[in-house]
């Protein structure tokens, strides 16, 4: 389609009308490309709305709204509308939102009135009703005597039990557990926890020595302050529950650190030399008991021995003496035969009986030489028809 048919009016309407002297009106400019004067034509972008009859009509309309066709006097049914608008908006503005870790506050005339939990909720508008709405599982953490870069003395600085000088820092670590007395009972909730943080920990530290605070002590100078510190603000009523007091450092001032670095190492070797001390005790005290508990044991069946080598005794005495009434003669005879058979046969010893021997007796040299247990003892007997010598015999001598 031409940009030059003006039988097809193209996107910008039909060709203006004729004036009233019969002429028609020039057909309206079309747009030139960017750039010279030379080149192709394009397309002309229309026109935008006249603003200033837009804006008149716009001015038209509420005069026609307000005071009807002839612009005397105002519709008390707008003014109702207006009115019934505003007054809308004005109610609408009491709805807000709790978070699922908070608690709203609502006040009436700046008294308090309830308190709302999680969830959409609905508050007379203002001036009438306000709300503040406070996290209530929110942990919230407040440094007393500085950071890691930024030490602030005036709050680090304490004096301890035995009139020492300590630079302690510590955090609090607290949340909110009544949502009223947090708002109503204390101004300037953060302040005052730091503040109520400091005297407590400040006068934990004041009863504790220097030594307890920076070694072994710390623990319970925590537990204290945090104690403290709770029973301080409930006595308040502030509704502010104490998680946890934390030491972060606890050094003696700088100038006195070389001191008592020294004290400490003293200190140190000091407890390693009563450990081993007390190593060494309980090794020999265990031993102690073991050979006490040995000599013991090695008693006992001693004695249990003794008493059953008396008791065995005793049962063949009387199983002797029983025998012994039956025939006292026999058993005179083999008790005196077993009892020198007993003593004889480990004696390195010659028994000779020299009844009629009138020679003189010259034993062989392999009598007197030791022997075994299975041997007894030698029995010599003299020769009466010949007169040799006696020849050694085995046998016990009667």
């Amino acid at each position: 389609m031409p940009w030059n048919d003006n039988a097809n009016p193209g996107p910008w309407g039909a060709p203006p009308p004729n004036d009233g002297n019969g002429d028609k009106k020039p057909p309206p400019r079309r747009p030139t490309g960017g750039g010279g004067g030379n080149g192709p034509r394009g397309p002309r972008r229309p026109e935008g709305p006249e603003l200033n009859a837009a804006f008149e009509r716009l001015q038209q309309q509420v005069r026609d709204f307000f005071g009807g066709p002839g612009g005397d006097g105002i519709r008390p049914g707008a003014i109702a509308a207006v009115a019934g608008v505003g007054f809308g908006l004005w109610a609408l503005s009491g709805i807000y939102i709790v978070q699922p870790n908070e608690q709203a506050v609502v006040t009436t005339f700046g008294a308090y009135s309830r308190s709302e939990g999680p969830g959409i909720r609905y508050h007379l508008p203002i001036p009438l009703e306000r709300v503040e709405k406070v996290p209530v599982t929110s942990l919230n953490r407040i440094d007393i005597g500085g950071t890691a870069t930024n030490d602030v003395p005036a709050e680090s600085l304490m004096l301890t039990g035995d009139e020492n000088i300590v630079d302690l820092d510590f955090s609090v670590t607290w949340r909110v557990a009544n949502a009223r007395n947090f708002v109503f009972n204390v101004r300037d909730q953060d302040s005052a926890v730091k503040a109520v943080a400091e005297s407590a920990m400040r006068e934990v530290v004041g009863r504790t020595p220097l030594q307890d605070v920076l070694t072994r002590g710390r623990g319970q100078v925590q537990a204290q302050a945090a104690e403290t510190m709770q029973r301080t603000l409930d006595s308040w009523n502030a509704g502010v529950t104490v998680v946890e007091v934390q030491i972060r450092t606890a050094n003696p001032p700088t100038e006195v650190v070389a001191a008592f670095r020294d004290v400490t190492n003293a200190q140190q070797d000091a407890e390693s030399a009563a450990n081993e001390a007390n190593t060494y005790r309980n090794r020999v005290i265990n031993e102690a008991k073991g050979d006490a508990a040995k000599l013991i044991e090695s008693a006992r069946g001693y004695r249990e021995q003794s008493v059953r080598e008396a008791t065995g005794d005793v049962s063949r005495f009387d199983q002797i003496y029983n025998e012994y009434r039956k025939a006292p003669g026999v058993t005179k005879e083999r008790l005196y035969i077993e009892t020198m058979q007993r003593v004889l046969q480990n004696s390195n010893k010659v028994v000779i009986d020299g009844k009629g021997a009138s020679a003189p007796i010259i034993l062989p040299p392999d009598v007197f030489r030791p022997r075994t247990a299975a041997l007894s003892a030698v029995r010599v007997e003299p020769q009466p028809e010949t007169g040799a010598a006696p020849t050694p015999s085995t046998g016990a001598a009667r």
